[in-house]
């Protein structure tokens, strides 16, 4: 288990299981409880840890203040399926100059994300 785990707080939890599965090849590694209705929901993606939550009005509140950034190996065929999974795109891609593609996207729930990939050394 990661020493810092993110986890996101949803009303929708089938369906962010789906967008995270489905778009970053995440693989469910624990739920509470094990079985019906899962109150929480341990995905691994690579070698990192994210935890769903369900929670029935989890509120809207101000702008989120946390950005997950997540590490793909193609942003932009990543980028092109976000939105037929319930996502939206924000913007980028873009080639930064600390060497990194990024896209900025968000999750059906809103929760904003970076697409990251390394650019290749010329």
């Amino acid at each position: 288990m990661s020493t810092i785990q993110p986890v996101i707080v949803t009303a929708d939890q089938d369906v962010l299981l789906g967008f995270y599965t489905k778009l970053f090849g995440a693989e469910e590694i624990f739920r509470v409880p094990a079985e019906g209705p899962a109150f929480y929901l341990g995905l691994r993606i690579g070698d990192t840890d994210l935890g769903l939550v369900a929670k029935e009005n989890p509120g809207t509140g101000a702008a989120p203040r946390i950005l997950l950034s997540i590490g793909v190996d193609d942003v932009d065929e990543t980028l092109g399926r976000v939105e037929a999974l319930g996502g939206a795109v924000r913007s980028g891609p873009n080639d930064m100059p600390w060497g990194q593609r990024v896209a900025h996207i968000q999750d059906p729930d809103g929760n904003p994300l970076n697409l990251t990939q390394p650019i290749p050394a010329r």
